[in-house]
């Protein structure tokens, strides 16, 4: 799933060289993935009989692996747009299934191994940042593609026999009508959503800003250090949720990202390129980790679906509000990163509002990875989170 979302970043700015993609059609191409996740997290959540079944595991492990190879047999912006439609279903279906997987059959183990297990999104990002950093010096955007597939094709018969959740998890229902905790879950969704607008900027463009003021290798190889980054950080923010505040760590998250969002749009050079990278990749998805985590502790009715509902619509809307800034030049994907790290600026604005007397004492600590948060009202399977 990391690379059959993530590989678009490091192959765009050959597309705009090579294939002729201009900056706007790469933003709408964006949009048409995230749109494609958003559908995919709603049929999880809404048809649950999805995220139990091995032939949909399957299928969509198949329908990930063909679209890569499929994008270099085209220059139809429509069909492009399409392929990427479909690799956002597949990969929210796929990432959801992996989840329900962990939550089930991971249960009685400490959280921070599922952690692990969600690091391999990060993982992805690295092999499709690595594979494009080798492949540019001797082929095209074509051959990045079809690399892409190639990589994609072992790893889903590497994942092939992985058993999704055999059965409903069991649900848990208050007693009583409970604290009324609807304005911290407010100040929550609205960080929340607001960091899929910016996250989204950074992981779409950030390579080919990088790649405007630094050598070619910069880019892909900030990419790989994302991937590098995010690897144990599931895993990582679980544990310093165990000691710490939530909320105060949710905060502190939103602001370390927002400063490496917009690192190489005000500093440039390697050094910066290659900070921002490991900030932004230390970060995104302890975000997430963070955010659901605190919706469960809430005990907010729907809390995990309405938040990745949120997540994916700022997913959409983040590459359609920098379009704009994209046509100017040189400079454009420097403003749209500084755009990126304002808007989770905000973000964390939210977030410190969401400490001012934040119930702690509302439900016992929980899981505190994404996927295997659980509903405490209403039906408990398995959300799709951030990524």
């Amino acid at each position: 799933m990391g690379v059959g979302r993530f590989v678009y970043t490091p192959i765009l700015p050959l597309m705009h060289t090579q294939a002729g993609l201009s900056a706007g059609a790469g933003a709408n191409l964006a949009t048409a993935n995230y749109a494609g996740y958003l559908v995919g997290a709603l049929a999880g959540i809404l048809a649950p009989v999805l995220v139990r079944s091995r032939a949909v595991l399957r299928a969509c492990l198949l329908l990930l692996t063909g679209t890569l190879a499929a994008m270099p047999l085209t220059h139809s912006m429509i069909v492009w747009s399409l392929l990427r439609l479909v690799a956002g279903v597949a990969s929210a279906l796929v990432f959801v299934i992996a989840a329900g997987s962990l939550l089930h059959h991971l249960r009685e183990h400490p959280p921070h191994l599922s952690g692990w297990a969600f690091g391999g999104v990060g993982g992805g990002i690295a092999l499709s940042g690595l594979l494009v950093l080798v492949v540019r010096p001797v082929a095209d955007w074509r051959t990045a593609w079809w690399t892409a597939a190639a990589l994609a094709a072992l790893l889903a018969a590497l994942s092939w026999q992985l058993r999704p959740e055999e059965a409903p998890l069991t649900t848990v229902r208050r007693s009583g009508t409970g604290p009324r905790t609807h304005r911290w879950f407010a100040a929550l969704f609205v960080s929340y959503t607001l960091e899929g607008v910016g996250y989204i900027i950074a992981g779409t463009f950030l390579v080919a800003a990088v790649g405007q003021g630094s050598p070619g290798w910069v880019g892909s190889g900030a990419w790989v250090l994302v991937g590098l980054a995010a690897v144990p950080s599931a895993a990582l923010w679980a544990r310093l949720g165990r000691r710490w505040s939530r909320p105060g760590l949710l905060l502190t998250a939103l602001v370390v990202q927002a400063v490496g969002i917009v690192l190489p749009a005000l500093v440039g050079g390697t050094a910066a390129a290659l900070g921002s990278a490991l900030l932004f990749g230390a970060t995104f998805i302890g975000i997430s980790t963070l955010a659901l985590a605190a919706g469960a502790h809430l005990r907010f009715p729907r809390s995990v679906a309405l938040l990745t509902a949120g997540y994916s619509v700022g997913q959409i809307l983040g590459p359609l509000l920098v379009a704009p800034l994209l046509h100017d030049g040189h400079d454009g994907y420097r403003r749209a990163l500084v755009l990126a790290g304002l808007v989770v600026l905000v973000a964390a604005g939210a977030a410190a509002v969401l400490r001012i007397g934040f119930p702690h004492h509302v439900a016992a600590e929980g899981p505190t990875v994404p996927g295997q948060q659980r509903e405490s009202t209403g039906d408990a399977r398995p959300a799709p989170a951030g990524p």
